[in-house]
């Protein structure tokens, strides 16, 4: 009977190559259902194939996890197997991971971890132990054990440092360094983790550092997400710039091994012909062994992984898999794909400050392109609800939304920053349906929605209207940070509408930020909260509270985040109170440089602020022509405000996305939304930039917004 079993083996494995996969499962299921009995070791190594089979090419992840528990059963009575007791735990985690039953996958891979320890399975031994503590992690990061997760990694990273393998150490130290910016209990333990895999990755010969493609996007993102975290721009510079080259450089690569595979296709193809002679025939052979050899040297260790990817139904080879540690350890933590979108985004965050829009844009539309891709190629077509969606396909449908909305969000924050309110409706409005349509999901995004329609209301003018939504997202957040500057952007909006019971709610809204402004990490809520109460007291007519508070906000916000439509508005600010301290000289300087950021940026909300200042300036001084010439411009600009902001009123999205109502949709049970936020990566707060907008009601009518910080953008219109 072996001999049959090895002949439908080979036959399984005949089929998979033709892509036949039915068949090939139909060839292993055949052993499985044969009256005449196997050897029960030839019966768990068909059930452990079978289950691979559907794990790698279908969602039947309860038909996988079948065939493994029954291997499991098997594998009791047989005292060695060690190989195979330890890919069958690992395979049955997987599925448990997939159908949610974390309890059980934990149970599965203690076992696992027990069995490891009776072992003296040398090297095999430790890369299964490496395995399983690296599953396990994942699951208590799942049920929110961000303790137990680091517990189980640090043992891993001891065993690698133990094996003396850097590599596999720096995939645990990079585990850890992500988990500590999930949890962020505190900055310098983030700092310890980040400088750890500093020194790992150092240790790495240089080599073998150009080989591990996966760990170099990992470690880079992972810098980025800190660095970007507190604020520090600079030196996040040079890791943004690092991953956008490494990603060109692999997708040239890509594009070569693309274009050789079809020469290569097409030498085959000749070479097929019965009737070449010797001399074409030797011909097409040297280009063909020349051709696969340039193939082998781009493709270097590249393959089809054998261990199942369990990110939903599609195929997916090298060409999609970034492997961040060997086999059988389970090493990846986003598709290639993703990684591509995330780059992408990050580019977008890091230059959006810099008004570097067009870049954005194009990054924006990318990143877009890929994502929408995927969600195809996962089956998430138009008009698909969260309700159609196998439980297997939850967590990389949710990878790949999330990054939807990341983009869309800062879609929305360009156009409002370039006064681009109908398209920035029409993004905004893709962000509402995608909720609606998956709201378990998209689940942390609700808040970010409302607070976007905040800041659209507060653009086109609709102050009343702002507050409501930006209140009603800082209740639907537990996060501080968003919670302070909804509050900001509320009090914002009170400032806007010019009487004294407004500022009266403006102020009680930003005093309690202000009290914990310094407890936040970085200064994105120190910066806007400063610019709001600078506003404030002058308009109060305290001025040189005013002038302190905004000089102190100005320098942080110049040598910390580089923002220049934020230091375009704290200069305007800062200009207006030198006009009304009677200093023309240094107001003089200051909105012209304040005027050339905001025509940089295509901010024709502060412009006109801006402009309207010069033009009281020049009636302070006399200078009736520069004042006549500067009033022309600044009209022509409120005109082309003023049709921007018609055009949005009248557009069929406008009262819907104003309305005092917030999107509802129907929400999935509370493990599966546990399930669908979990991911590692859904847990990293990017800190996506956004602005507010101030008013002015003097000494003419004027307009701004403050620039800052989290997802999106404001503005407002002349008063």
């Amino acid at each position: 009977m072996e001999a049959v079993a090895e002949g439908l083996w080979g036959l399984a494995d005949y089929e998979e190559k033709k892509g036949e996969i039915g068949k090939a499962v139909k060839c292993l299921e055949a052993i499985c259902q044969s009256q005449v009995s196997f050897l029960p070791i030839i019966e768990i190594k068909t059930r452990l194939r079978i289950a691979t089979l559907l794990l790698n090419h279908s969602n039947n992840v309860n038909h996988a996890k079948s065939h493994l528990e029954r291997s499991q059963l098997l594998l009791k009575s047989i005292p060695s197997c060690f190989e195979l007791k330890c890919r069958a735990y690992s395979l049955l985690s997987q599925c448990y991971q997939l159908v949610g039953a974390i309890p059980s996958q934990k149970q599965i891979l203690n076992k696992g971890l027990e069995l490891i320890s009776t072992s003296e399975d040398g090297f095999s031994g430790r890369l299964w132990y490496c395995n399983f503590n690296s599953q396990l992690a994942n699951a208590l990061t799942i049920e929110g054990d961000h303790h137990g997760s680091i517990s189980a990694l640090d043992n891993g990273l001891m065993c690698a440092t133990q094996m003396c393998y850097p590599e596999l150490q720096m995939f645990f130290a990079t585990s850890i360094l992500h988990v500590h910016l999930m949890q962020w209990e505190n900055e310098s333990s983030v700092r310890d983790a980040l400088n750890r895999c500093n020194v790992i990755w150092e240790s790495i010969e240089l080599e073998k550092r150009q080989q591990c493609l996966g760990l170099l996007f990992y470690n880079e993102l992972l810098h980025v997400f800190y660095l970007l975290r507190i604020c520090d721009y600079k030196n996040a510079g040079q890791h943004v710039d690092k991953l956008d080259a490494a990603m060109k450089s692999d997708l040239q690569r890509r594009q070569q091994i693309n274009e050789l595979s079809k020469e290569l296709d097409a030498v085959n193809e000749s070479l097929s012909r019965s009737d070449l002679n010797y001399r074409d025939r030797s011909a097409l052979s040297a280009k063909q062994a020349h051709l696969e050899e340039q193939l082998s040297n781009l493709t270097g260790n590249d393959k089809e992984f054998s261990e199942p990817i369990y990110f939903g139904s599609a195929r997916r080879t090298w060409e999609d898999k970034l492997e961040l540690a060997p086999p059988p350890v389970d090493g990846e933590w986003l598709p290639k794909g993703a990684i591509y979108a995330l780059i992408d985004l990050t580019v977008t965050v890091f230059n959006r400050p810099k008004g570097l829009f067009k870049e954005c844009l194009k990054r924006i539309q990318s990143g877009l392109q890929t994502v929408q891709e995927e969600l195809k190629k996962y089956g998430i077509l138009d008009g698909m609800r969260e309700v159609d969606l196998q439980h297997s396909a939850i967590w990389i449908a949710s990878v790949y939304l999330m990054l939807l909305m990341h983009f869309l969000e800062n879609k929305v924050a360009v156009d409002l920053t370039r006064s681009e309110f109908v398209e920035a409706q029409e993004a905004l409005v893709q962000m509402r349906n995608w909720y609606i349509r998956f709201p378990t999901i998209l689940q942390a995004c609700e808040c970010v929605i409302e607070m976007l329609r905040g800041q659209y209301a507060h653009c086109v003018g609709c102050y009343d209207e702002a507050n409501y939504h930006f209140l009603e997202a800082s209740r639907l957040s537990e996060n501080k940070s968003m919670q302070a500057m909804c509050f900001v952007y509320a009090a914002i909006s009170y400032i806007c509408m010019g009487d004294s019971e407004s500022s009266a709610k403006a102020l009680d809204l930003i005093g309690p930020v202000l009290g914990v402004m310094d407890s936040f990490t970085g200064v994105r809520e120190k910066t806007s909260v400063l610019l709001a109460h600078g506003f404030l007291l002058m308009r109060q007519q305290n001025l040189q509270e005013a002038r302190n508070r905004l000089a102190f906000g100005l320098q942080t916000t110049h040598n910390t985040l580089g923002n220049l439509q934020l230091v375009s508005q704290y200069l305007t600010v800062l200009g207006n109170l030198g006009l009304a301290l009677r200093d023309t000289v240094q107001a003089r300087e200051i909105l012209r440089s304040s005027l050339t950021l905001a025509k940089k940026l295509n901010d024709i909300p502060t412009q006109i602020w801006v402009l309207s200042n010069l033009t009281a300036m020049y009636q302070q001084l006399g200078e009736k022509g520069s004042e006549m010439e500067n009033l022309d411009y600044q009209t022509k600009k409120v005109e082309d405000l003023q049709k921007r902001i018609s055009s949005a009123c009248l557009s069929s999205h406008h009262v819907e996305l104003i309305a005092k109502v917030k999107a509802e949709a129907h929400q999935l049970s509370e493990t599966d939304i546990k399930r669908a936020i979990s991911g590692p990566f859904m847990r990293v707060d990017l800190d996506i930039p956004e602005s507010i907008g101030l008013s002015v009601t003097s000494p003419m009518a004027s307009s701004s917004r403050l620039m800052d910080f989290d997802m999106g953008r404001l503005r407002k219109r002349k008063a």
